[in-house]
């Protein structure tokens, strides 16, 4: 049985799929680590094991059947021992950049001292390398979701995600469960 993985940037509308998801009624696999906050109200829906995939990826035999969220430069340490079908989320990256500089201002936290310009170059190479990476592996098969379209359209982006997936998930649960008045260019 596949693990479905909903991956991208951080702020890229992980947590949002992975809140469609849930509604839809699949099982997503999280642990409650990272509590919902002003950035992220309906909560992160991270798995703290994941971060340690590449020392030990036990937990995937818990993922079989279930979504999990990884963001995306870990997807190389996920094992070929598994079949993936994975839901990768894209933002526009000058709002992913606006998003993250916003998070980390409000939680106190310095970002890197990198200006926006070169963020968005390395940002856009990272993401182009993982998508031919992912390209060429037998045991992914990929869709790329937009989180604008997510939120401005939510009545299309459940049927292409419940087809890649086997299409058994309600996808009117799906809609609903996305909030348009979260939606912030720079949140």
């Amino acid at each position: 049985m596949a693990v479905t993985v909903v991956s991208g940037l951080p702020r890229s509308g992980t947590s949002l799929m992975m809140q469609m998801l849930a509604a839809g009624g699949m099982p997503v696999l999280t642990d409650g680590v990272r509590a919902a906050d002003e950035d992220n109200p309906h909560g992160y829906f991270e798995y703290e094991p994941v971060k340690a995939t590449k020392r030990d990826a036990s937990w995937l035999e818990r993922a079989e059947g279930k979504a999990v969220k990884v963001v995306y430069a870990l997807l190389r340490d996920l094992p070929a021992s598994h079949e993936y079908r994975v839901i990768m989320m894209h933002r526009d990256l000058n709002e992913t950049i606006a998003s993250q500089r916003e998070m980390l201002r409000r939680s106190g936290r310095a970002g890197a001292d990198v200006s926006d310009d070169k963020l968005r170059d390395l940002f856009a190479r990272e993401m182009a390398d993982i998508a031919d990476w992912l390209l060429r592996q037998a045991n992914f098969k990929s869709l790329d979701v937009e989180y604008r379209e997510c939120v401005k359209e939510p009545s299309v982006v459940p049927a292409r995600v419940n087809a890649f997936l086997g299409g058994e998930w309600n996808e009117v649960a799906m809609i609903a469960a996305v909030d348009p008045d979260l939606y912030r260019r720079g949140a």
